[in-house]
């Protein structure tokens, strides 16, 4: 009998993955906690929350149990002239914690779903407002929001979108404003918002995931935000990542003293439950689409827009996102990732160790430039897998981003292999590099 993995290689094609070359994938049959159960019985520690969307652990007891029940009382109702009650309550409690000008919610299917009708929001906020000339999304270098086509072009130019290019809107892009370089990107940000045409500014807060775990300070994307605001841009948080908790606060816009005008959710929204989009709006947003034309109003929507059994897994996860506990869990996580950074940061082989909340990168120094296509990753990842650990490198960044139920001596293992990681990074430079290493 063929193997699971053998079967999925038959029939199944899988995400980021050149199916030529790709080992078989490894089966998991069972979750629990922060392990994931493959089919031959091995345990993996899942380091990255299942690509950052499972908050509270595998297979968890208190969100299943809300799913079955929403199972067995509706599993689906269209959305459009139609409601339920797992909607409306997710929407309420979302909005009570998100920031205050935020007023109503949007569903849809997922990340890159809740960028499009956040993007569309904006584009028509305009166009309903007799401004359809202000068409221009002001983003930053290395940013990634999404892969369908509005999000890819507010996203960075690369290798992952370069055969659609020609197919892509043009946007303005700006540098993001890591520590030392704030000046000069608000002086790029000033140059861009002379252009008449600009009507948004979207933006992941205080960390760009795929681009390395690149971080930035709450002070100069408040500034950001408040200049946009005076041209008169629409700001666009996305928190698909960020959110529920990952940077230390529920939401990384709640760190900011300007607020975005909209914001968008998908990921931890249910735990790493279900697939589910969120795009938030304040009122004034709202209020340009409300006329006697029908032809103003906002024509988007998704077959499975807030699905009761999704919207029940939401509402289960951010019961325990709120609890007392779960905040001692992230504190915990947070205060270990400090250590260790401080323990590494100084050490021949590391170009730089980035910390934010339960979110930890290591960028390795391999005598090159930083690339997703180091020669490194496929060497850290194989590395990781031999010690029963799931890690998906940015080239040379492996960063960490567990379930909060990730225990310290579960994050000790984790550790120890970045730590084995700095010793193949010395093996993989070349002898005339390392000087040059050691001096950093």
């Amino acid at each position: 009998m063929p193997t699971l993995s053998e079967r999925d290689a038959a029939v199944l094609w899988h995400p980021y993955t050149q199916m030529q070359t790709a080992p078989l994938p490894i089966a998991i049959m069972r979750g629990e906690g922060s392990w994931l159960v493959a089919e031959d019985g091995t345990r993996y520690l899942d380091a990255i929350s299942s690509w950052w969307v499972n908050l509270h652990g595998h297979a968890h007891p208190h969100i299943a149990a809300r799913v079955s029940e929403q199972l067995r009382t509706l599993e689906h109702v269209l959305f459009a002239g139609f409601t339920h009650p797992a909607a409306v309550e997710l929407a309420e409690q979302l909005l009570e914690i998100l920031p205050a000008n935020q007023a109503r919610a949007f569903y849809s299917d997922n990340g890159s779903t809740a960028v499009e009708v956040a993007l569309k929001m904006v584009l028509q906020y305009f166009h309903n407002q007799g401004q359809p000339e202000r068409r221009t999304f002001i983003c930053f270098n290395n940013s990634y929001h999404g892969d369908t086509f509005g999000a890819m072009a507010v996203s960075s130019r690369g290798a992952f979108t370069e055969p659609f290019w020609p197919l892509l809107f043009d946007v303005e892009f700006i540098d993001v404003p890591v520590p030392g370089r704030e000046a000069e990107v608000l002086a790029q940000l000033d140059e861009v918002l002379q252009k008449p045409e600009v009507a948004g500014f979207i933006f992941e807060p205080l960390v760009l995931g795929t681009a390395g775990m690149v971080m930035y300070e709450p002070e100069v994307l408040s500034e950001l935000l408040r200049r946009c605001h005076a041209a008169g841009v629409l700001c666009i948080a996305d928190e698909v990542m960020t959110g529920f908790g990952r940077t230390g606060p529920l939401f990384a816009s709640s760190l900011l003293t300007e607020q975005p005008d909209l914001m968008c959710f998908s990921k931890g929204l249910t735990g790493g439950t279900l697939a589910m989009g969120l795009t938030t709006c304040a009122s004034p947003i709202y209020d340009a689409f409300l006329s006697d034309d029908k032809m103003r109003a906002l024509f988007h929507g998704h077959s499975y827009t807030a699905n009761p059994v999704a919207c029940a897994a939401a509402l289960a996860s951010l019961e325990l996102t709120r609890t007392d506990e779960c905040t001692s869990q992230r504190q915990r996580i947070a205060s270990a990732h400090a250590a260790f950074r401080t323990e590494i940061e100084a050490q021949p082989g590391i170009r730089a160790v980035r910390h934010r909340g339960t979110i930890l990168a290591v960028e390795y120094d391999p005598g090159e430039g930083t690339s997703y296509f180091s020669r490194l990753r496929d060497a850290f990842y194989q590395l990781a897998l031999d010690h029963h650990i799931v890690l998906r490198p940015l080239g040379n960044v492996v960063y960490l981003l567990p379930p909060y139920c990730t225990t310290d001596t579960e994050l000790e293992l984790l550790y120890a292999v970045l730590r084995q990681m700095r010793e193949l990074v010395l093996d993989f430079v070349p002898a005339a590099n390392l000087p040059h290493i050691l001096h950093d």
